[in-house]
């Protein structure tokens, strides 16, 4: 049983020296890390043949992989079903093609609804997609509601732990600086991952709690809306959250969750910083008497 930590993405110095994604399996592995997110934010642009060879050049690495699917889905919005169906379907066609496990997707903005009205609206639109996905000779693939980190937005922990109760194909991505800003700052330290972390496992049950996604990333925050944007470990400026009591909290339940670190340029670096806090604590909980 052990954490993944890898990149969301290329980061800046991995792209300074490559101009394709097509390297990125290779240059991860030899970097010490273990997974890779690929990001189809702004749209699934990739093709078939590139899509294959990618999941090639990973399973080659040891690398695994995931997508984060497009940021356009709103599962909150009645009228936005057909797209939404759209964007995750050819992002989990995609997974198909690379081999990739996740699909990461957003929950959506409230859009002036009562988080209750849009939480059940996402569901409705959620067991509708995984109709769609299972039609389509998809439904193997796991998509990961994602925890999101503006108030406004659907997608706190609870909201998102109630959308994966679905059907346990669903597996949560929680994004611990997108709940350490909507929180505007409390959700951070020992006591509270402790707490999140209980709380996935009550109302998922041991297995999908143990294996669960994650984003990870110093976060800046405003005091009226949450999530401003993505800092690196180097900034000097507070941001939170911090790493070291999360990592300690996962190596004592001996879970194995999967960490895509989102910093801004240094994913990678950070991912590996990251990574190596996280076995220096294995190594000291497994060099106890």
């Amino acid at each position: 049983m052990s954490a993944k930590f890898g990149p969301a993405g290329n980061c800046d110095s991995f792209s300074k020296a490559h101009k394709s994604s097509l390297a990125a399996p290779k240059w991860i592995a030899d970097f010490g890390l273990d997974c890779y997110e690929y990001q189809c934010g702004k749209g699934v642009h990739v093709g078939k043949d590139t899509a294959i060879e990618i999941g090639e050049n990973a399973r080659a690495a040891g690398i695994g992989l995931s997508i984060h699917a497009p940021y356009f889905i709103n599962l909150a919005n009645p009228d936005s079903i057909m797209k939404n169906n759209g964007y995750v379907l050819t992002s989990c066609a995609l997974a198909e093609w690379m081999g990739a496990s996740r699909v990461v997707v957003h929950t959506g903005a409230l859009m002036g609804r009562s988080r209750r009205e849009a939480l059940d609206i996402a569901k409705r639109g959620m067991s509708a997609l995984l109709s769609v996905l299972d039609n389509a000779g998809l439904g193997h693939i796991t998509l990961c509601p994602e925890t999101m980190g503006k108030i406004n937005q659907l997608g706190d922990l609870d909201e998102v732990l109630e959308l994966c109760t679905l059907d346990e194909r669903l597996v949560p991505c929680i994004d611990f600086g997108h709940l350490y800003a909507r929180s505007l700052g409390a959700d951070d330290g020992r006591p509270a991952f402790c707490r999140m972390l209980d709380r996935v496992e009550a109302v998922l049950g041991s297995d999908r709690a143990s294996t669960f996604h994650s984003h990870f990333s110093h976060i800046e925050f405003t005091p009226k809306g949450g999530e401003k944007c993505h800092r690196t470990f180097d900034d000097d400026g507070g941001y939170g959250p911090d790493w070291a009591p999360l990592a300690a909290e996962v190596a004592r339940r001996g879970w194995s969750p999967t960490f895509i670190c989102e910093s801004a340029g240094t994913q990678a670096e950070d991912a590996l910083t990251m990574k190596r806090i996280y076995q220096k604590l294995v190594e000291e909980r497994e060099a106890q008497p």
